[in-house]
Protein backbone atom coordinates (compact mmCIF):
# COMPACT_ATOMS: atom_id res chain seq x y z
CA UNK A 1 0.00 0.00 0.00
CA UNK A 2 1.32 3.62 -0.64
CA UNK A 3 1.02 6.52 1.13
CA UNK A 4 -1.05 9.06 -0.11
CA UNK A 5 0.37 12.09 -1.58
CA UNK A 6 -2.19 14.73 0.17
CA UNK A 7 -0.14 13.84 3.50
CA UNK A 8 -2.70 12.34 6.13
CA UNK A 9 -0.49 9.69 6.61
CA UNK A 10 -3.12 7.12 5.40
CA UNK A 11 -2.60 4.74 2.34
CA UNK A 12 -3.87 6.09 -0.78
CA UNK A 13 -6.57 3.27 -0.73
CA UNK A 14 -7.88 4.42 2.31
CA UNK A 15 -7.50 8.10 1.86
CA UNK A 16 -8.12 9.51 -1.18
CA UNK A 17 -8.51 6.28 -3.70
CA UNK A 18 -12.41 6.08 -2.97
CA UNK A 19 -12.82 9.55 -3.70
CA UNK A 20 -10.81 9.79 -6.82
CA UNK A 21 -12.82 6.97 -8.07
CA UNK A 22 -16.41 8.51 -6.96
CA UNK A 23 -16.96 8.70 -3.34
CA UNK A 24 -18.04 11.62 -1.68
CA UNK A 25 -15.67 13.71 -0.13
CA UNK A 26 -17.21 13.89 3.83
CA UNK A 27 -15.91 17.56 4.50
CA UNK A 28 -14.33 20.39 2.73
CA UNK A 29 -10.68 19.43 4.35
CA UNK A 30 -11.52 15.84 2.69
CA UNK A 31 -12.55 17.35 -0.79
CA UNK A 32 -8.95 19.55 -0.66
CA UNK A 33 -6.85 16.89 0.09
CA UNK A 34 -8.56 15.03 -2.67
CA UNK A 35 -8.14 17.36 -4.99
CA UNK A 36 -4.03 17.88 -4.23
CA UNK A 37 -3.61 13.67 -4.83
CA UNK A 38 -5.66 14.89 -8.21
CA UNK A 39 -3.25 17.67 -9.12
CA UNK A 40 -0.19 14.94 -8.25
CA UNK A 41 -1.67 12.27 -10.28
CA UNK A 42 -2.91 14.54 -13.74
CA UNK A 43 -6.11 13.53 -12.81
CA UNK A 44 -7.99 16.47 -15.04
CA UNK A 45 -11.30 14.83 -14.98
CA UNK A 46 -11.59 14.71 -11.10
CA UNK A 47 -10.52 18.38 -10.67
CA UNK A 48 -12.95 19.47 -13.14
CA UNK A 49 -15.63 17.71 -11.42
CA UNK A 50 -15.28 18.84 -7.99
CA UNK A 51 -15.62 22.89 -8.81
CA UNK A 52 -18.72 24.27 -7.86
CA UNK A 53 -20.82 25.54 -11.34
CA UNK A 54 -19.80 29.12 -11.03
CA UNK A 55 -15.81 28.14 -10.60
CA UNK A 56 -16.24 26.29 -14.06
CA UNK A 57 -16.25 29.29 -16.07
CA UNK A 58 -12.80 30.49 -15.27
CA UNK A 59 -11.70 26.76 -15.68
CA UNK A 60 -9.13 26.03 -18.52
CA UNK A 61 -8.38 22.33 -19.03
CA UNK A 62 -5.95 22.37 -21.53
CA UNK A 63 -3.79 25.14 -18.97
CA UNK A 64 -4.66 23.02 -16.05
CA UNK A 65 -3.34 20.08 -18.05
CA UNK A 66 -0.14 22.27 -18.82
CA UNK A 67 0.74 22.79 -15.42
CA UNK A 68 0.11 19.70 -13.80
CA UNK A 69 2.11 17.54 -16.17
CA UNK A 70 4.81 20.04 -15.92
CA UNK A 71 4.89 20.39 -12.09
CA UNK A 72 6.65 18.28 -9.27
CA UNK A 73 4.60 18.11 -6.09
CA UNK A 74 6.71 18.39 -2.79
CA UNK A 75 3.14 18.19 -0.07
CA UNK A 76 0.30 19.39 1.09
CA UNK A 77 -0.09 21.55 4.60
CA UNK A 78 -3.32 22.00 5.92
CA UNK A 79 -3.55 25.02 8.22
CA UNK A 80 -6.53 25.39 9.21
CA UNK A 81 -10.32 24.16 8.44
CA UNK A 82 -13.37 26.51 9.69
CA UNK A 83 -16.96 25.63 8.94
CA UNK A 84 -16.26 25.73 4.67
CA UNK A 85 -13.08 26.91 4.46
CA UNK A 86 -9.71 25.36 4.09
CA UNK A 87 -6.36 27.29 4.75
CA UNK A 88 -3.68 24.96 2.86
CA UNK A 89 0.11 25.54 1.89
CA UNK A 90 0.79 23.01 -1.32
CA UNK A 91 4.09 22.94 -2.16
CA UNK A 92 5.82 22.00 -5.99
CA UNK A 93 8.37 22.60 -8.60
CA UNK A 94 7.28 24.29 -11.79
CA UNK A 95 9.90 24.60 -14.38
CA UNK A 96 13.07 24.72 -11.71
CA UNK A 97 11.60 26.83 -9.75
CA UNK A 98 10.31 26.11 -5.94
CA UNK A 99 6.96 27.39 -5.16
CA UNK A 100 4.50 27.52 -2.01
CA UNK A 101 0.71 27.64 -3.07
CA UNK A 102 -0.94 29.72 -0.19
CA UNK A 103 -4.81 29.70 -0.06
CA UNK A 104 -7.89 30.23 1.69
CA UNK A 105 -10.62 28.12 -0.24
CA UNK A 106 -13.99 28.18 0.29
CA UNK A 107 -16.32 24.92 -0.49
CA UNK A 108 -19.93 24.34 -0.61
CA UNK A 109 -22.46 21.44 -1.26
CA UNK A 110 -24.03 21.03 -4.41
CA UNK A 111 -26.24 18.22 -5.10
CA UNK A 112 -24.99 16.42 -2.18
CA UNK A 113 -21.36 17.04 -2.65
CA UNK A 114 -18.82 19.33 -1.67
CA UNK A 115 -17.58 21.51 -4.33
CA UNK A 116 -14.52 23.86 -4.53
CA UNK A 117 -16.04 27.59 -5.24
CA UNK A 118 -12.71 29.73 -5.00
CA UNK A 119 -10.32 31.33 -3.35
CA UNK A 120 -8.12 33.91 -1.41
CA UNK A 121 -4.27 33.80 -2.46
CA UNK A 122 -1.77 34.47 0.20
CA UNK A 123 -4.78 35.19 3.22
CA UNK A 124 -3.48 37.73 5.72
CA UNK A 125 -4.59 36.66 9.01
CA UNK A 126 -7.34 38.85 11.11
CA UNK A 127 -5.67 41.86 12.43
CA UNK A 128 -6.77 42.54 15.96
CA UNK A 129 -8.27 46.47 16.70
CA UNK A 130 -6.42 47.41 20.00
CA UNK A 131 -8.10 50.79 21.23
CA UNK A 132 -5.14 52.90 22.39
CA UNK A 133 -6.51 55.10 25.54
CA UNK A 134 -4.07 58.34 26.15
CA UNK A 135 -3.15 59.23 29.74
CA UNK A 136 -5.81 62.08 30.52
CA UNK A 137 -8.77 60.35 28.57
CA UNK A 138 -11.11 58.72 30.40
CA UNK A 139 -10.31 55.15 31.54
CA UNK A 140 -12.14 52.97 29.91
CA UNK A 141 -13.36 50.96 32.94
CA UNK A 142 -16.01 53.78 33.64
CA UNK A 143 -14.93 54.83 36.69
CA UNK A 144 -15.25 58.08 35.40
CA UNK A 145 -11.20 58.91 36.76
CA UNK A 146 -8.39 59.89 33.89
CA UNK A 147 -6.63 57.15 32.87
CA UNK A 148 -3.56 58.16 34.04
CA UNK A 149 -5.05 58.37 37.77
CA UNK A 150 -6.60 54.77 37.49
CA UNK A 151 -6.15 51.80 35.64
CA UNK A 152 -3.04 53.68 34.00
CA UNK A 153 -1.56 54.24 37.17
Amino acid sequence: MTSCPCGSGRGFDDCCGPLLAGAAPSSPEALMRSRYTAFTRADLDYLETTLAPEAKEDYDRAETETWVKEAKWDGLEIRSTEDDQVEFVARYKFRGKVFAHHELASFRQHEGRWMYVDGVMNPRPTQRAVEKVGRNDPCPCGSGKKFKKCCGA
